[in-house]
């Protein structure tokens, strides 16, 4: 147990990037009632704090990051409470895109920082990229509560889309994988999903490159 533990604290992006993972996967278990929104919301208080950890061990200031993360604690608290105030839900939702656009922000940074490739920095690219997803889907839901109807799907076009929607047209515009289930149809949709397109382009010309550049330098001294 105290190998994992000293293996998770020398590498927090790695414990970042697993545990947003596994947030994906554990999502739909939770369902659309009262209780699975509140557990929803309890795990997305550990992702809070596992970005806190990982942000720490980079450049960036961690007095910013928690001082955007306890306002965003308050207000998951809050969300899990009363699911159906979309006031809570709008600020909650600016809130947490701030933060994990930091986070990622951060994690840039550290990968950054010098010119020698270590393995958390290789695990950074990998949170890097799930926080910047992230990030764009609380940015996708504040845009549905401003613009109702901006979003629709092939199953109940005219309805609200869910989180859960939100998080794979975020993914699949970040990965150029553009499966089309769920399409933007207002311009300020569109907008934001055409600035992420973009965002997910130069994530593999920019970082992604530099560091299997680096990664091969190195293999070759």
């Amino acid at each position: 147990m105290r190998r994992w533990l000293d293996a998770a604290r020398g590498h927090p992006s790695a414990v970042l990037l697993v545990a947003q993972l596994l947030g994906v996967v554990a999502y739909p278990f939770f369902g659309d009632r009262a209780a699975g929104r509140a557990g929803l919301s309890l795990f997305s208080l550990l992702f809070l704090v596992l970005a806190i950890m990982a942000v720490r061990s980079t450049p960036a200031f961690t007095w910013i990051a928690g001082v955007l993360g306890i306002p965003i604690v308050v207000l998951t608290i809050l969300e899990a409470v009363y699911p159906a105030n979309e006031t809570i839900e709008l600020w909650s939702s600016v809130g947490h895109a701030l933060f994990y656009f930091y986070v990622a922000y951060g994690l840039i940074r550290y990968m950054f920082n010098d010119n020698i490739v270590t393995r958390d920095e290789l695990y950074a690219t990998g949170a890097a990229f799930t926080v910047v997803a992230w990030a764009f889907t609380y940015v996708f839901v504040v845009v549905q509560i401003i613009y109702p109807g901006s979003f629709t799907a092939a199953v109940d076009p005219e309805g609200q889309r869910s989180w859960f929607e939100m998080l794979f047209l975020s993914f699949t515009t970040l990965t150029s994988t553009g499966l089309s289930d769920v399409v933007p149809i207002r311009p300020h949709a569109g907008a934001i999903v055409m600035i992420e397109q973009v965002a997910g382009l130069m994530y593999v010309a920019m970082i992604v490159s530099r560091l299997v550049g680096l990664t091969l330098a190195r293999a070759r001294m």
